[in-house]
Order: structure tokens, then C-alpha cells, then sequence
């Protein structure tokens, strides 16, 4: 995170993302592609469309629409009845922001450069601009909070679900393909392919 200069109001704190305030912070824009309707509430049938739109089978598309959407629902919704169509609220998605992250994101949503590139400076050893395996997991053992067992096991399947549909054919998670996953483009350049090859099929 960078103030824009150092005089800066330090209510106009600088990120990749633009002002803080302004309408979209990089986390919804992250969210946003399972927004199938954009009417700024992810139901769990929406976050299955969005998994089969990237190429995901049912299987997975299943068991994440209900993982993603029963753990964050009620998250979002604070202050609310809970709702057993469990909707996921974009606009309060960084309240469901989870322990033994990476810090990317911080808590207001906003994408911290910083601590994206702190993933590879620390982790990344056989290529400076991706990650193995070993080393993805290497990373989530070095950010798990003592005892925050929801926080291992959402960033174990969030990263994992990553590398199993995004390493190269290395087994490589390119740097490029991780800053796309955290503002969102990924999902969508994945859903664009995905489309282009059933019409070619």
C-alpha cells in the first residue's frame, strides 16, 4: 500500500485499486464474475454457473457453490436474518475476508502490491515469476494463523482449486495468472476460452 504522495489527507489512502471509497474495490471485482445477473447478490446456483463457465465439472462446481456460499453468506449478511438461500452480498464481501490469507487483499478489500509481490519474494525459488506446488503450499503453512483451522482449510481449497484448473504445463502458477485471479480477469478470460472451444468443437 502507497499513499499517493507524502502529503496525502490519510483519509486518501492510495491503493492499486484507486481512492478508498470509490464504488469497486479489488476483492468485488474478484467476486463479481459469479455475480451472473449483476444485481450485486452471488446465489450458491450462480456460483455453480460461474465454475462450469471456467470449465469446472459438477462435481466441483457443487461442492464449491455450496462451501463458498454456505461459509461467506452469513458474513456478508450481518445484521440480517440468515437466509437457507444462503446469497452471498458483493458489497460486504470483505467481510468475509478470511484468516491465514495472504494479505493481498486488506480489510477493506483493497488489492495491497506489497504483499503481492512479498508471494514471490518469499516463496518463489525455482522461477521468480511462478510458483510450484510445493512452493504454494510452502506459502499457506507460512501464513496460517496457530489454531485458525476455517482460515487453513479455505486457503488450501482456494489455492488448490487455482493450481489444479491453472498451472502450465511446467506445473508452473505463473505470476501473471495470480494478479488476474485477484482482480477477477482470470474468470473471465477463462470463461471466454472455455466458450471458444465448444463452438470449435
Amino acid at each position: 500500500m502507497a499513499l499517493s504522495d507524502s502529503k496525502a489527507s490519510p483519509n486518501r489512502i492510495q491503493c492499486d485499486d484507486g481512492l478508498y471509497g470509490n464504488d469497486e474495490n479489488a476483492l468485488q471485482k474478484h467476486v463479481n464474475f459469479f455475480d451472473r445477473n449483476k444485481d450485486g447478490v452471488i446465489y450458491p446456483w450462480e456460483t455453480f454457473q460461474g465454475f462450469r463457465a471456467i470449465g469446472c465439472g459438477i462435481f466441483l462446481s457443487t461442492f464449491a457453490s455450496i462451501f463458498i456460499n454456505a461459509g461467506l453468506s452469513h458474513k456478508t449478511r450481518s445484521g440480517k436474518f440468515p437466509s437457507l438461500l444462503f446469497p452471498i452480498e458483493v458489497k460486504n464481501i470483505h467481510k468475509a475476508k478470511h484468516g491465514s490469507d495472504s494479505g493481498v487483499y486488506d480489510t477493506e478489500g483493497r488489492f495491497v502490491p506489497s504483499k503481492f509481490e512479498e508471494i514471490f519474494s518469499k516463496h518463489a525459488r525455482k522461477n521468480a515469476n511462478a510458483l510450484t506446488s510445493d512452493e504454494l503450499m510452502g506459502m499457506q503453512k507460512a501464513n496460517r494463523v496457530p489454531k485458525d483451522h476455517k482460515g487453513w482449510l479455505a486457503s488450501y481449497t482456494e489455492w488448490k482449486i487455482l493450481y489444479v484448473l491453472c498451472k502450465d504445463k511446467n506445473g508452473l502458477l505463473q505470476k501473471e495468472t495470480i494478479r488476474a485471479v485477484y482482480d477477477g480477469s482470470l474468470f473471465e478470460q477463462m470463461a471466454k476460452e472455455k466458450a471458444s472451444s465448444r463452438k470449435q468443437a
